[in-house]
C-alpha cells in the first residue's frame, strides 16, 4: 500500500509540475510585454534589499521558534547552535523528496543526545502551527481589507479557513496529541525508543500557544519580504496591503500543503497569480512572483552561507586554541 502511495505521490507531483509550467508559459506569452517594461530603479534595489532582509530573519527566526519547540519537550540546546543547523539545513528543501531538511535536522539533533522520538515530533510540529498561523492571518487580513477582497472570494472561503483552523489547532491539542504519542510508542514497541528521557518527555503539557505567536511572526515576516518585493516593481499604495498580506498568505499555504516541485517552487508562484492578478495587473504579479523566488533562494543561501562560515571559525579556533594548549604543556614539560 506505501508503495502504491509513494508511486502516486510522485506522478501527482510530475503532473502538478507540469500543470505548472503550463500555467505559467501561458501567462508569459500573454504577458510578456508588460513583464518587459518593469524597471527596478534605485529605491526598488533598496526594497529588493529589504525584502532578502526580512525574508533572512524569517528563516533565523524559525530556528529560534525551532528551539522553543525541543523546550517544550525538556530538550535543552543552546539556541545559537540549533538556529544555525536550521539555516544550514533550509536550503535541502530543494532537493527530491521535500523531506531532507526535516531529515538533516532530526540527524543533527539526534547527533547531541536528543531521542529520536522528539527530534521527530519537533519537525512535525512546525508544518501544522505554519499552517494555523497562514490561516489565520489570512482570515484577519481578509477582514481588514473588506471590498478590497471582493475580487478573491472564491479563494478567500472564510468559513471553510475558520473549519480549517480549528482542525489544525485541535491536532496539535495536548488531549489529541498525546494519545497519539502514546498510540505511537506502543507502536514502537518499548521505552527503549525514548533512551535516557521518561516517556513523560515524550508529550506535550500545555498548548503551544506560545509556538503558534512565534509562527504568527514569522508569517509576518515572509509577508514583509514579499510585500517589499512587490514595492519594487509596482507601488503599493496603503489600503492594498490587506490584500496582499492575504494573497500571500494563502499562495503560501498553497505551496506548504499541495504536492508539487520540492520548495514549494511553482505552486506559490500559481497560486499567488490566481489569487492576485484580479486585483494588480498580470505582467506585474508574474515579474514579482518570480523575482521573490529569488529573494527567497538568496536569503535562504546567505542564511546557509554564513551558518557554514560561522561553523567554520568556531572549529579553526578551537584547533589553535588546543595547539596553543599543547605548546603551552610541552613548554612547562621542558622546564621541568
Amino acid at each position: 500500500m506505501n508503495q502504491v502511495w509513494s508511486k502516486a505521490k510522485r506522478y501527482l507531483q510530475w503532473v502538478m509540475l507540469g500543470g505548472v509550467l503550463f500555467f505559467f508559459a501561458k501567462a508569459f506569452s500573454r504577458h510578456w510585454q508588460e513583464v518587459a517594461a518593469i524597471r527596478i530603479d534605485g529605491l526598488g534595489m533598496m526594497f529588493l534589499g529589504l525584502g532578502v532582509t526580512f525574508s533572512l530573519i524569517a528563516f533565523a527566526w524559525s530556528g529560534v521558534v525551532w528551539h522553543w519547540t525541543l523546550g517544550e519537550f525538556k530538550q535543552k540546546l543552546k539556541p545559537f547552535w540549533l538556529v544555525k543547523l536550521y539555516l544550514k539545513t533550509h536550503i535541502a528543501k530543494y532537493l527530491p523528496g521535500h523531506v531532507w531538511h526535516y531529515c538533516g535536522r532530526i540527524w543533527g539533533v539526534k547527533q547531541v543526545g536528543v531521542p529520536g522520538e522528539i527530534a521527530t515530533l519537533s519537525v512535525i510540529i512546525e508544518p501544522f502551527l505554519m499552517i494555523a498561523a497562514a490561516l489565520t492571518t489570512a482570515i484577519v487580513s481578509c477582514q481588514l481589507a473588506g471590498e478590497g477582497t471582493r475580487n478573491v472570494d472564491h479563494f478567500n472561503n472564510w468559513g471553510l479557513q475558520i473549519i480549517s483552523l480549528m482542525g489544525v489547532m485541535l491536532m496539535v491539542h495536548p488531549q489529541f496529541l498525546n494519545p497519539a504519542l502514546g498510540m505511537l510508542g506502543k507502536f514502537k514497541g518499548n521505552k527503549k525508543d525514548c533512551p535516557g528521557v521518561d516517556l513523560k518527555h515524550c508529550r506535550i503539557e500545555r498548548y503551544p500557544i506560545k509556538l503558534l505567536i512565534a509562527e504568527l511572526i514569522f508569517v509576518a515576516l515572509r509577508t514583509s519580504g514579499f510585500i517589499f518585493t512587490f514595492m519594487a516593481l509596482h507601488p503599493v499604495a496603503p489600503s492594498q496591503i490587506p490584500l496582499l498580506v492575504s494573497g500571500f498568505s494563502l499562495a503560501w499555504l498553497a505551496a506548504l500543503v499541495l504536492p508539487g516541485a520540492p520548495g514549494g517552487v511553482g505552486v506559490f508562484e500559481a497560486a499567488a497569480m490566481m489569487i492576485l492578478s484580479k486585483s494588480f495587473s498580470p505582467g506585474v504579479v508574474l515579474s514579482v512572483v518570480a523575482v521573490f523566488r529569488l529573494v527567497t533562494i538568496l536569503a535562504e543561501a546567505i542564511g546557509a552561507g554564513l551558518a557554514y562560515l560561522d561553523e567554520r571559525r568556531t572549529k579553526q579556533a578551537y584547533q589553535l586554541a588546543l595547539v596553543e594548549e599543547r605548546f603551552v604543556d610541552s613548554k612547562l614539560v621542558g622546564m621541568k
